[in-house]
């Protein structure tokens, strides 16, 4: 079985500073990575760490809030911070050039308080297809995750029908969906049906047991299965470790060493 699998390094080797995660990942044998939030550090200073550890990024978020605030999970459905949204987009877009990454994911955000998830929901779709203009010649695809509810309450894209909708609408030579079966698992279930009925709009996938959000392998999803359908799929796309280690990363990486090349 060969898959490809990137590190996470919000997640993965949290036992060290952020900044010397790249050589962490490389080290475990990782040859690529992915991360929310590349906005606390200049571009050229993340592309040498990325270089010198011989790593490829693979995607980015677009800005989101701090934690605790109304925007703590992104602005895309806001229908009063376009302004913001659109200033965050442009960032993503700059950055993600700069590191020569595959993707921008568009976080949706939380339906805001005092507006209908209809509305926000309208916001949405609209934000998105302004993003695909402004991604269009880039070079940058857009990736679009439903999140589940009990994590994020009242997070805007709940379902993966969802967001296949909105990808269908804005375009799948430019967007397409990020399934995380971790959240997936939560809300819809079915995890081979229904990697299997969205195959067409999915670029990226992502990683974690349920309940705890730990390594494949520590909870309920028969990853060992899961794996061999992505694999017959003829899935070429990178799988996100976007997962919390039980112990420390390095322990909990023997998971992967029977499914990666």
């Amino acid at each position: 079985m060969s898959l490809r699998f990137a590190a996470n390094l919000k997640w993965l080797f949290t036992e060290v500073p952020f900044v010397e995660r790249f050589d962490a990942a490389a080290r475990a044998g990782f040859t690529a990575v992915e991360y929310a939030s590349p906005y606390e550090y200049e571009a050229r200073q993340l592309r040498a760490l990325l270089d010198n550890a011989g790593l490829e990024q693979i995607l980015i978020n677009t800005p989101m809030g701090p934690a605790g605030s109304p925007t703590r999970s992104g602005y895309a459905c806001f229908p009063d911070l376009v302004g913001e949204y659109r200033d965050g987009v442009l960032r993503g877009l700059a950055y993600a050039t700069a590191l020569g990454a595959k993707f921008l994911h568009i976080v949706g955000g939380i339906v805001p308080d005092g507006v209908s998830a209809d509305r926000a929901f309208a916001r949405y779709v609209a934000n998105i297809a302004w993003a695909a203009e402004q991604a269009r010649g880039t070079g940058i695809r857009l990736l679009l995750e439903a999140q589940n509810q009990r994590d994020a309450p009242g997070f805007v894209l709940t379902s993966q029908a969802r967001a296949a909708a909105v990808v269908e609408a804005v375009g799948d030579d430019i967007a397409g969906q990020l399934l995380d079966f971790y959240h997936t698992q939560i809300d819809e279930g079915d995890l081979i049906r229904t990697f299997e009925r969205y195959r067409d709009t999915v670029l990226h996938l992502q990683v974690a047991d349920v309940p705890g959000r730990h390594e494949p392998g520590t909870g309920e999803i028969a990853y060992a299965t899961l794996f061999r359908v992505i694999e017959s799929s003829g899935y070429d796309g990178w799988i996100g470790c976007e997962y919390r280690p039980a112990t420390d990363t390095a322990a909990g990486l023997t998971w992967m060493k029977e499914y990666s090349h």
